[in-house]
């Protein structure tokens, strides 16, 4: 469903490009001049008092709602939050953070930070922050655990039903863009590549220079869960494996001067050695601008499971009042020109929702190779576990295998990263707390079948079919639960990395991957056989 816009496409094809140009900002000039006088005129006369900042958020939001998930309007702290996340500094408890349904959770602590050496844990509810009680906070209540170093905040908390109250004083925070790099075997060096913020190359490169002076002589980065950032950066970290002069990615927007070539501008650290990267659902816009640009100029071997399909490029816009605008202003290209965008905002369903991209086509890489702009980058060699679905996708959002890893880390203890391992009771118990929990969600055969009769043409149908209509529905929720078995292998990955993070930290979960991920495995199978790795990308 096309949305309406306000001048008719036909007059479009007769005007002149300066007379729309004319036009569309005498659009916008009306528009705006319409609006602020129902505004005034609203907030005047309304029979009850009015809050004239919390109307205009609300209008703001839903207009910018129906264009993308990524165009969006930044107040003041919003904007901080966002200089935060590009530099990978701030002053606060350092730990991850998040609002889940009304409830304000430590997702993660950071080893030896604030949060950590205060006691709090992952699952821990946070109730209260000083004398606010987050029920009573409208507005992002993980603003109030940031603050000036040295100073301290008092945080009421529940951990499995009880209590607790805690001070915990602020420090300043970094957060490294590679947090590990280690050897895999003698040969092979292994890179953790988790955000692209302004350290990302940088810590990449001292990474990589590091395990070559180990002794590695093949490289596996891990982009998997890496949701991206700057686009500087994985231009940057493309140009530590290609030669300078080589375009990594190309920008088309309506704006000309947004329509740019990318370039890489500094000489290499190593553009021979054999190099591997791990993606999955997860890894998202940079990450996939590095990925789809070294696996379409043959230079990496991509492994794992197809990425997110973010192909849309944002820049923040400076508004009044220290607000941006942070808007979608291109789409971007792989050199060798596919654009892995999946969803297409503007075309959409009978409902309003974005539909997936359907129709692709074949490009080449520069050895001939064929790929396609299918939705993301399609690895050149699959990974069983690695793939998501709607039942995987639903467990993660709804905190399904979150909390079952909170209660489980109570209530088994694990002393060191060698002992641990989740077994066959482990999984079966996560299956009980999942029917317990009475966790459901919709396949999308069960909404075609809803939305296939209504209740009054169900009734016409006689008890008969009724009968079997319910039976039909009923059969649906069982084959749902026996879905934990079949998708096993994806779950209990995510099982065992919450887990292995509870236990042992992030730093655990690198090394536990070492020895147990099935994605490194694969690398370095890939890796050991120089002809089989020239043969992927040949």
């Amino acid at each position: 469903m096309k949305k309406k816009i306000l001048i008719p496409l036909i007059a479009i094809a007769f005007l002149f490009l300066a007379t729309s140009y004319r036009n569309d900002y005498f659009e916008i000039a009306k528009q705006v001049e319409i609006f602020t006088t129902m505004f005034k005129e609203l907030n005047m006369n309304y029979v009850d008092e009015t809050n004239p900042a919390e109307l205009m958020d609300t209008a703001i939001k839903n207009m910018l709602e129906d264009l993308d998930p990524y165009t969006r309007f930044m107040n003041e702290q919003d904007v901080e939050s966002f200089k935060i996340s590009n530099a990978g500094e701030y002053s606060g408890i350092g730990a991850i953070v998040r609002s889940f349904n009304d409830r304000l959770l430590i997702v993660e602590p950071y080893q030896g930070y604030p949060a950590d050496k205060a006691g709090l844990k992952a699952g821990d509810e946070i109730i209260q922050i000083g004398d606010i009680k987050i029920s009573d906070f409208k507005d992002d209540a993980t603003e109030l655990l940031k603050g000036s170093v040295n100073s301290a905040v008092a945080i009421t908390y529940t951990r499995q039903g009880k209590s607790y109250t805690t001070s915990v004083e602020r420090e300043e925070i970094e957060v490294d863009a590679v947090p590990f790099h280690e050897m895999v075997n003698a040969e092979t060096g292994y890179i953790v590549l988790s955000k692209f913020n302004s350290k990302a190359s940088s810590q990449t490169e001292e990474a990589l220079e590091d395990l070559k002076s180990k002794g590695a002589k093949k490289i596996i980065l891990d982009l998997r869960n890496n949701p991206g950032g700057l686009l500087s950066e994985a231009i940057s970290v493309c140009n530590l494996f290609v030669p300078k002069g080589e375009m990594i990615v190309s920008t088309k927007s309506k704006v000309r001067k947004f329509n740019q070539e990318y370039k890489t501008r500094k000489e290499p650290v190593d553009i021979n050695i054999p190099l591997v990267i791990l993606v999955n659902g997860n890894s998202a816009s940079a990450s996939e601008i590095v990925s789809g640009a070294l696996q379409d100029l043959d230079r990496a071997v991509i492994i794992g499971a197809r990425s997110f399909g973010k192909g849309l490029v944002q820049r923040p816009i400076k508004l009044t009042y220290g607000t941006q605008l942070k808007v979608t202003i291109s789409r971007y290209y792989t050199p060798s020109g596919r654009c892995i965008q999946s969803m297409d905002y503007w075309n959409r369903d009978e409902n309003g929702n974005a539909v997936i991209k359907k129709n692709y086509n074949e490009y080449k890489t520069r050895n001939g190779r064929p790929v396609y702009d299918s939705g993301g980058v399609l690895p050149d060699v699959m990974v069983e576990g690695l793939q998501s679905n709607s039942l995987i996708d639903a467990l993660s959002v709804n905190n399904v295998i979150f909390d079952f890893a909170t209660n489980y880390y109570y209530k088994n203890s694990v002393d060191e990263l060698k002992d641990f391992k989740f077994t066959d009771t482990g999984y079966q118990q996560f299956k009980e707390y999942v029917k317990n929990t009475g966790f459901n969600y919709e396949t999308d055969a069960e909404k075609a079948l809803k939305n296939s009769l209504d209740s009054e043409e169900l009734d016409m149908l006689g008890n008969s079919v009724k009968s079997d209509y319910q039976k039909l529905l009923s059969d649906i929720q069982e084959s749902k639960l026996h879905s934990l078995d079949t998708y096993r292998t994806s779950i209990q990955k995510k099982i065992e990395d919450e887990l292995v993070t509870r236990y042992f930290y992030q730093d655990g979960l690198y090394n536990y991957y070492l020895g147990h991920d099935k994605a490194i495995a694969t690398a370095n199978e890939v890796l050991k056989d120089a002809s089989k790795y020239k043969d992927i990308l040949n």
